[in-house]
This record gives C-alpha cells, structure tokens and sequence, in this order.
C-alpha cells in the first residue's frame, strides 16, 4: 500500500476542491503550429481530433501539452467556449485558480448559462478562498440546472465555507436524494456535520463507506478526522495508519487534539482552509 509522505490527510477533506488524480493514460503530443495543413502534405487536423489529444494529454498528467492543444482548440473555434471551460479545468487542476478563473470568464463571456463554465468558476473561486465570489455563478447555474448533483455539491461546499453548515447539509441531502450513494456527496456531508459537532452522525453516514472494500484514502482519512475530533483517539489512529507513514499519524493525531481545543467557528476555517490548499501534482 502506498504510504502518503507528510500531514496530508488533512488536505483530503471536501472530494469537490481537490483536484483530479493523475490517470495511466498513454501521453499524446500534437505540435499545435503544424496542425491546420501548415506542413504543405499533412491533413489538418480538426477541431474534435485535438481536443481529443488535449484530454488524452491531461488524463496522463501532461498539462503543459494539454494547455497549449486547447489554446489552440479555442482559436479554430472561436465563439466556442468547450476549449476555454477545458482550459480552465487544467488550470485549475495544475494548482492555477487566478489563470483557470480569466478562461472561464473568456467562456462565460461567450455563453453566460454555460453549466460547466459556471462550475469551474466557483470551484476556482472556492480554491483561492472566496466563497462569496462562487455564490454569483453558483445561483445562475442553479437556475439552469437545479437537479444537478455536482452543483448541489458546489452550493453545499460554497455553503459550508461560509459557515452556513445547515444549508450545506440541506444541499448535500437534496443530492443525495438525486444520486443516492453519490460517494462526493456522502463524504462533504460527514464532514459538514462534523463540522457542526455532529460527529455520531457523521460516522455513522462516512464509516460504512471507509471501511467498504473499494474505499479510498480521502475517505479513511477523512473518517480518521471526524474521529479524531470527537475524541476517539484510538480509531483515528487505526484508520491513519492505513495510508500514512508513522510520523504523519502522531502529527495528523496531535492536530486533531489542536482542532478540538479551537471554537467550532475557528476549527471549521482550520480545516476548510487545510481543504482547499493547492496540492502536490503526482
């Protein structure tokens, strides 16, 4: 089992912030500057084919080759916002909230209703620490799509950072009821209802999932938290050894102890602003 090196556990709260793992797809190249027939002999290459590649590129974690085959995408269709809602995804996801932000306001400018355009706006905002900036775009695109559980999802986060705790578990349970046994929607709402020291209840919603045998480290560890906050020592550290080395288990055990002695306002901006950091690319 692969052991996390550092306290990373705490960067593993609230599935929706974080970024997409890298996946084993191979690594695509396509040389943006001699697409389009520039070679005299080669085909052009249209618009689908290097958006084609530009996913495959990003799927295999090569980001730089990905951000320049959707820029491109974008300059053979220009009123389209695919390529630009695109970019920003692989902005966001290579820990660039501030330059994923500008492209989804390029494609918002195109098409303001663009559902997934509105969504990377506000988890880019999410991701930078402002919350009240991803409210705007999380409203317009309720309108369009309210039985959207991925949106419910952005509303109950935008909800939890601002400390509004009840309404994101409302959100969270709207979802729920969308997409029962949506595994983002059940760890948000644990931790939210942890957040609001509602721990019995948050275990007993996140711990089937954690201990089931497709179970995820994000999940054993945000487990270990809520345990950790209620006091329960003895779990959270049976559930931090799972994924972490020694050291990270007395470090992560020490912060929850830390965390339990803050006011719930003060330990909900702890662990939310842990959240939200930017994170190691694998």
């Amino acid at each position: 089992m692969t052991r996390f090196q550092g306290a990373t556990a705490l960067l593993l709260a609230l599935s929706v912030i974080g970024l997409v793992g890298c996946e084993d797809t191979p690594s695509l190249h396509l040389d943006p500057l001699a697409t389009g027939g520039r070679t005299g002999n080669a085909p052009d290459v249209s618009y689908p084919a290097v958006m084609h590649i530009a996913a495959a590129s990003r799927g295999a974690g090569d980001f730089g080759n990905a951000v320049n085959l959707y820029r491109h995408a974008a300059t053979m269709q220009p009123s389209n916002p695919e390529p630009l809602v695109a970019l920003g995804d692989t902005l966001l996801e290579m820990g660039k909230p501030d330059e994923a932000i500008v492209n989804y306001n390029a494609a918002l400018k195109l098409n303001p209703s663009d559902a997934a355009g509105l969504r990377g706006l506000a988890k880019a905002y999410l991701k930078t620490g402002r919350p009240d900036l991803a409210s705007n775009p999380l409203a317009v695109a309720y309108q369009g799509t309210p039985d959207d559980p991925k949106l419910l999802l952005l509303i109950g986060v935008a909800d939890d950072f601002i400390g509004q705790h009840a309404d994101a578990q409302a959100r969270y349970q709207q979802g729920l009821r969308i997409a029962p046994g949506d595994r983002s929607l059940i760890l948000d709402l644990s931790l939210s209802l942890a957040l609001s020291e509602k721990f019995d209840a948050a275990i007993d919603l996140l711990r089937p999932l954690a201990y089931s045998p497709g179970a995820t480290p994000q999940e054993r560890q945000t487990l270990a938290l809520i345990y950790g906050l209620k006091g329960d020592q003895n779990t959270a550290r049976e559930l931090a050894r799972k994924d972490l080395d020694a050291a990270s288990v007395d470090h992560n055990l020490a912060f929850y102890e830390t965390l339990r002695r803050l006011s719930p306002d003060a330990r909900s901006r702890a662990i939310l602003s842990a959240s939200a950091a930017p994170r190691p690319q694998s």
